[in-house]
């Protein structure tokens, strides 16, 4: 039978991510491809406990819930946010939703007429893209290096395009793990304001840093403007546990209440008994979720050390560029030029070891000798061992790809 599907569903590639776990699945094969938390620190006492306390108190965490999520959780990451990211917000401002990546389905369907622009960092997120080409919108990449969108490539660009949003992740962003400079984001603001655009800022890293440099979120610079600009979006999926899918968005009360109508064709609401369980979590004397986030930021720094260390002592690498994350999960690394990343995927999988190709990050003036190489997951010594297997795929790479 010859399935009729949509011109929409058709035009969208596959996640190249998602491929390459699915590649692994079953396999001795050590991947640094996915954006994984490491499970073994996974906080499953405490989640247990609250489980049982959330269980016995009534049957509402199987009911039905409202589209913007339980109010008691609301409330708290309002608290929250205004705590640690000083960011001002009502509860009545916030919506939970299935994880942050929802948040982005949502605001496409909030705002995105097929032709519409919407302008990005290049690299950018990967499934930011698919969800944009997805609603039909024209994906423009502004021009950036190591501090964040350059400002004047993006004045350009807002007055040529007049874009529906400006998607950035300005913090340990996903794939380059950089961290955009005050001066960057203080410039995005002003040029969006002098423009009217809303900026959609996606935070799903920001608290795991591994220095005690903070600097504040977009949705922090704007304050507490009566018409906000930016809408702001993480999760509890690199906090705690991805398996929960529960993240939240804040903004102005216009756009989220355009959010839950998106929502509620989508899923009516997220999971009530991960909220409720999150809830109990947020308030138990035995869990404290900035102890945790603290321990887990301390042992991803330790692994993404770990991997610098790899790439620093082994010959293989002699002429590649890479940063030095200051937080996050994601480690970039620019091969010589004339080298195909995903070429050496192919003799890496052959090794035992998988990472992404950069190139399908780019929305345009693609680098095909780029990779983003996850270090949160694995531990020390697996990363060790997968790091040599990575140099073997190297310099076996080097003298049989080179010139493909």
């Amino acid at each position: 039978m010859e399935y009729t599907f949509s011109n929409r569903i058709q035009s969208v590639q596959s996640s190249v991510v998602r491929d390459i776990l699915q590649l692994t699945q079953g396999k001795s094969i050590i991947s640094f491809a996915g954006g994984l938390p490491a499970e073994e620190w996974f906080p499953m006492e405490a989640i247990r406990k609250v489980s049982n306390i959330v269980l016995k108190q009534s049957p509402k965490a199987l009911q039905y819930g409202v589209t913007e999520g339980i109010m008691e959780l609301r409330e708290q990451l309002a608290k929250r946010m205004e705590l640690h990211k000083k960011i001002t917000v009502e509860p009545s401002m916030v919506m939970l939703t299935s994880g942050s990546q929802q948040t982005i389905d949502l605001m496409a369907k909030a705002f995105i007429d097929p032709g519409d622009v919407v302008l990005v960092e290049n690299p950018t997120y990967l499934a930011c893209l698919q969800v944009m080409k997805l609603y039909g919108a024209q994906v423009v990449g502004v021009q950036s290096d190591a501090e964040g969108m350059i400002p004047e490539d993006l004045a350009h660009k807002l007055d040529k395009y007049r874009p529906k949003m400006v998607y950035v992740v300005p913090t340990f962003s996903n794939p380059t793990g950089r961290v955009w400079s005050l001066a960057r984001r203080q410039a995005l603001l002003e040029q969006c304001r002098r423009t009217g655009t809303v900026i959609f800022e996606d935070d799903p890293y920001g608290e795991l840093g591994f220095t005690n440099q903070q600097l504040p979120t977009l949705a922090a610079l704007e304050g507490d403007a009566p018409d906000r600009l930016v809408v702001y979006t993480s999760t509890f999926s690199k906090l705690v546990a991805p398996g929960l899918r529960t993240g939240w968005v804040a903004a102005d009360r216009r756009i989220i209440q355009m959010l839950a109508r998106g929502k509620q064709s989508a899923d009516l609401h997220s999971s009530v008994l991960d909220q409720l369980l999150l809830s109990e979590l947020l308030r138990s004397d035995s869990f404290s979720l900035d102890d945790h986030v603290h321990k887990v930021s301390l042992i991803y720094k330790e692994r993404m050390e770990t991997m610098l260390t790899s790439l620093q002592q082994n010959e293989a690498w002699k002429g590649s560029q890479w940063n030095k994350p200051q937080g996050g999960m994601f480690l970039w690394l620019e091969l010589p030029e004339g080298l195909d990343a995903e070429h050496l995927l192919r003799v890496a999988v052959q090794k035992g070891v998988a990472f992404v190709p950069g190139f399908p990050f780019y929305v345009e003036d693609c680098k095909r000798n780029t990779m983003r190489l996850n270090f949160s997951f694995a531990s020390p010594d697996v990363i060790r061992t997968g790091m040599e297997r990575l140099g073997e795929a190297i310099g076996e790479f080097t003298g049989r790809y080179a010139d493909v």
